[in-house]
């Protein structure tokens, strides 16, 4: 199979500024909405960027799990890779693709804990399995074997049961967006791709980009 003759031409929408609302909070909501609405295939799924103290970025897909005004939610170990990274380097981005409606979604921001009730509702919310997954896990480690993994949940579950509360080192984020931008996929690699960046007043401005 040559690689390079692999491709697929889009045609299944348009996307111009008279189209989309002047609030990117509520535009990624139509689109969020329209890509579960669609069945996209892990349509909460976005692939998370990272930077280490020393540069090097990393990438990851984790699962939003809430949004607002206020920003985009996901959950994780504090201890692991990403969390470490961000404790060193609150700037991110994050990227949505729903090759079903052949649109892609990129946001850049900064992340900031969730509160800690907030993080013990959702925690409170996940299956037991889930739960004692995130006490037995040390995210990230190197671990010897998939048995001692495994070994760690049974340790895990022994005193717990399903009464699971979540642990200090396990929690949310918010990432508080301050760019987004807007990808419809067209013909001839003539994507439309529109930039939202912060101004005055609350209010948002819109370019073009070029694709």
């Amino acid at each position: 199979m040559n690689l390079a003759e692999i491709r697929r031409e889009y045609a299944r929408a348009v996307l111009d500024v008279p189209h989309v609302d002047a609030d990117p909070f509520a535009q990624f909501a139509r689109w969020i909405n329209e890509a579960i609405a669609a069945e996209a295939s892990e349509a909460t799924a976005m692939a998370l960027a990272t930077v280490s103290p020393d540069g090097r970025p990393s990438c990851r897909v984790v699962l939003l799990k809430g949004h607002d005004r206020r920003g985009l939610a996901f959950y994780t170990s504090y201890r692991s890779r990403k969390g470490n990274e961000i404790a060193a380097n609150a700037r991110v981005a994050a990227t949505f693709y729903w090759s079903e409606l052949e649109r892609q979604l990129r946001v850049e921001g900064t992340a900031e804990p969730l509160p800690e009730a907030t993080s013990d509702a959702y925690f409170a919310s996940r299956p037991s399995g889930a739960r004692l997954s995130a006490i037995a896990s040390p995210q990230s480690a190197v671990v010897a074997v998939r048995a001692a993994l495994e070994q760690a949940y049974a340790d895990a579950a022994a005193p717990y049961g399903d009464d699971v509360a979540r642990p200090p080192h396990w929690g949310g984020y918010r990432i508080v967006p301050d760019r987004f931008e807007f990808w419809q996929g067209r013909a001839n690699r003539l994507h439309d791709r529109l930039l939202y960046l912060p101004c005055a007043d609350d209010a948002w401005t819109i370019s073009r980009l070029a694709p």
